[in-house]
């Protein structure tokens, strides 16, 4: 899940190829990275497996935190809970404001807990990601340390009566979903933003998202499509004459491919490009998951209809992505982009290492491009391609089912005070909830919207869309915490 889905997904390097030119970001006092806020980070004692009491000594690890106590009614007001996903916790903490800025509305305590095994929660350090150490990495285990973490620091300020109500951004909202669906005795309400239940569980069309990646880009042009599967037409057929010298010249390969699998990764890279501008279409420049101009898919469009050479054009508008620090001459494949159980793409580093791993395991993520729903070259990715790949790279089977039956799949009507809010504009969108389910399960629709751009803070550029659903949120999470804490204390 491209994030860093993040990401989400997950750390994009961003950098310059030679004379490629230089995606330039303007320089504005809101420019859409979010204001630092004042957190402190802290530690907690967490504990390694929930679930076993024999596992590995029954031992600890040192799991991090933020907070702030800055707008918090002290005892009193509600508690938010950030509930981390695959990535450096402080990396979601500067980029969703709304939460912060909700909590002065609210009077609340602010919380954003890092997930295990990413950012600095590793558990055993740099050997975290060996087998089978990297087996205590699950989302079960996920959801125990944050229901811990939320008990035992209720218990430490004091907050005992202290409402929660947990927030999260694509997997992170996933999660929250699930907090509220496993623990509804610790939290009282989730705002799960571009969280994508049901397509990482298996249900809907394979082909949904690298159409919906399609489909941002049509929308701007619809000569936009037809020019990228131009490009991608034009260099099949240099790699089908093995011609693999002006491959490497047309995109300023560090080396020149050598191999049918060469070709595959430079697919990949290129794709996820067009991925990662269409999550991140944001209307102002951010600096999330690396540096993106405002609006980035109208950028790529405009790049893609520039001229009649269309390899120049591709070139030019991956390096909208891959191209904006001027730090390097040369594209190199296999250091830029990593192929793995996820064709969103899993990011860099250990945090792409503790992705691929769940990717392999209980997130389902089996999504293809052909070609023909979509513009990118044919690059399927079926169960069977899952199993293979993950049996050689972690020695284990996934469960494609295992989300439906832990997690609840689509029957989700019996469950309670969720907000599921999702962006047109999203590719993750129509893998998730879109429509309400009943008066506490409330879909949140918002046109003009990325990847959980309700998130962020507010800024000049925000379209009227993300600012009517960022209102509705903060009335309906009002009136959870009113209620939560009218059964707490009825006599007020």
């Amino acid at each position: 899940m491209n994030e860093m889905f993040a990401p989400l997904v997950l750390t994009v390097i961003v950098f310059s190829v030679g004379a490629l030119p230089v995606a330039r970001l303007k320089s504005r006092k809101h420019d859409g990275f979010q204001t630092e806020p004042q957190f402190t980070e802290k530690y907690f004692t967490q504990t390694l497996d929930h679930f076993n009491f024999n596992s590995m000594g029954n031992g600890t690890f040192s799991q991090r935190y933020l907070i702030t106590d800055k707008y918090w009614k002290k005892g009193y007001g509600p508690i938010f809970f950030y509930t981390g996903n695959e990535g450096d916790i402080w990396e979601f903490a500067r980029n969703s404001g709304f939460i912060t800025e909700l909590a002065a509305q609210q009077g609340a305590l602010v919380i954003f807990a890092e997930h295990r095994y990413y950012g600095r929660s590793l558990p055993f350090g740099k050997d975290s990601f060996d087998i089978p150490r990297i087996g205590l990495l699950t989302v079960e285990q996920a959801l125990a340390d944050y229901s811990v973490m939320i008990t035992e620091l209720k218990r430490q300020l004091p907050a005992a009566d202290c409402p929660v109500v947990v927030f999260g951004g694509s997997y992170g909202g996933m999660l929250s979903v699930y907090m509220r669906l496993k623990y509804p005795n610790v939290v009282a309400g989730a705002l799960a933003a571009s969280a994508p239940i049901l397509s990482t569980a298996g249900l809907g069309d394979p082909r949904q998202f690298f159409r919906d990646v399609t489909a941002d880009f049509e929308s701007v042009a619809p000569e936009c499509g037809d020019a990228v599967r131009g490009a991608f037409r034009q260099l099949k057929e240099l790699a089908e004459r093995q011609d693999y010298s002006r491959i490497q010249s047309e995109f300023t390969l560090c080396e020149p491919p050598s191999s049918a699998q060469d070709v595959h990764q430079l697919y990949g890279l290129l794709r996820n490009a067009f991925t990662m501008m269409a999550m991140l279409d944001y209307p102002y420049s951010t600096h999330f998951m690396g540096n993106m101009p405002a609006n980035p898919v109208k950028v790529a469009c405009d790049t893609m209809l520039s001229g009649s050479d269309l390899l120049a054009n591709l070139r030019n508008s991956a390096g909208i992505v891959y191209n904006a620090t001027g730090e390097l001459t040369c594209f190199d494949l296999y250091s830029l982009y990593l192929e793995c159980a996820d064709p969103t793409g899993c990011g860099l580093g250990f945090n792409s290492l503790a992705w691929d791993y769940q990717a392999c395991t209980e997130v389902n993520l089996c999504f293809e491009s052909n070609n023909v729903t979509d513009m990118f070259p044919p690059m399927p990715f079926t169960q069977g391609d899952r199993e293979l790949y993950c049996s050689k790279r972690w020695a284990v089977v996934p469960r494609p089912d295992w989300f439906k039956t832990q997690f609840w799949g689509d029957a989700l009507s019996t469950a309670s005070n969720i907000i599921f809010s999702n962006g047109d504009l999203d590719p993750w969108a129509n893998g998730g909830v879109r429509k309400s389910l009943s008066s506490s399960l409330i879909a949140v629709n918002i046109p003009e919207g990325a990847h959980h751009l309700d998130l962020r803070g507010s800024h000049d550029a925000d379209p009227v869309s993300v600012i009517s659903a960022r209102k509705t949120e903060a009335d309906v999470i009002a009136q959870w915490v009113k209620t939560e804490r009218s059964r707490l204390h009825p006599s007020l």
